[in-house]
């Protein structure tokens, strides 16, 4: 990892940064923190927990003012959105096809994305949280996948009050009193002592429990209070990963 960290910024995220980040320096106060975390050099992973669908904005807006230029992996349905998509597309972002025979391709595109000295952002849960609390719920194991292969620093951070601008599954806006938007990155998790073990489905489990503990770790200092002492498992509970939970949905 001795390679200077590729910081480039293609076309749509140059245009993208020009667009969003004045309305989200009017709209939105910050506060930010951990930034001595970000590795300089060489591909990384980046994890951040997921609450609200403007988590992304807040993110890239912490990481874009401390001079990285991270490359999403998003769903595939996003990057069918007219103009939306193309401008993700411009921006060299990456396509996830979730929960079909081409999920694979997301993964090779991010490997291949670190080789190249990039940062590559990961939602390890893969959706919207369904935690009631709003704490990380169990993980995919994407990112696990990526930095065992890569071997990459894995840098956890913890984003909290985009949620209070737009509510999980909500569709309107509460911009006002204006909210502050925390972002708080931690120290890489360490998965040293896992490289070279055979990628089994323990070793991938155990790689993405350090990871959601770790954001979790950040979480509560942001919060400033304990997360549940057990993770929340859709399976166990019986509630779907995807699509608009049935409890908010008999709300609406």
């Amino acid at each position: 990892m001795g390679t200077r960290s590729d910081d480039s910024r293609p076309f749509g995220y140059r245009l993208t940064i020009w667009l969003v980040r004045p309305l989200l320096m009017a709209l939105t106060r910050r506060d930010w923190a951990g930034a001595e975390h970000l590795p300089t050099e060489g591909g990384w992973v980046v994890c951040t927990n997921h609450t609200s669908y403007l988590d992304p904005l807040a993110f890239a807006h912490f990481m874009v003012d401390h001079g990285r230029a991270p490359r999403f992996l998003g769903k595939n349905e996003v990057f069918r959105v007219p103009v939306v998509g193309a401008v993700l597309r411009s921006a060299d972002q990456i396509p996830v096809y979730r929960e079909s025979g081409r999920a694979v391709d997301a993964y090779r595109a991010a490997v291949e994305a670190v080789r190249a000295g990039k940062c590559v952002a990961i939602y390890p849960e893969g959706t919207l949280t369904r935690d009631p609390g709003l704490w990380p719920m169990r993980g995919k194991t994407g990112a696990a996948r990526v930095a065992l292969e890569t071997r990459c620093p894995v840098v956890p951070v913890a984003t909290w009050g985009p949620h209070e601008l737009l509510a999980p599954y909500a569709k309107r806006l509460r911009l006002f009193p204006r909210r502050t938007m925390h972002v708080r990155a931690g120290a890489p998790v360490r998965l040293d002592d896992l490289y070279g073990r055979p990628v089994t489905a323990e070793l991938l489990a155990e790689a993405t429990d350090r990871i959601l503990d770790a954001i979790t770790a950040e979480l509560e200092v942001v919060r400033g209070e304990k997360a549940p002492a057990q993770r929340f498992d859709p399976g166990r509970e019986g509630v779907t990963r995807t699509g608009r939970p049935r409890h908010l949905r008999d709300a609406s």
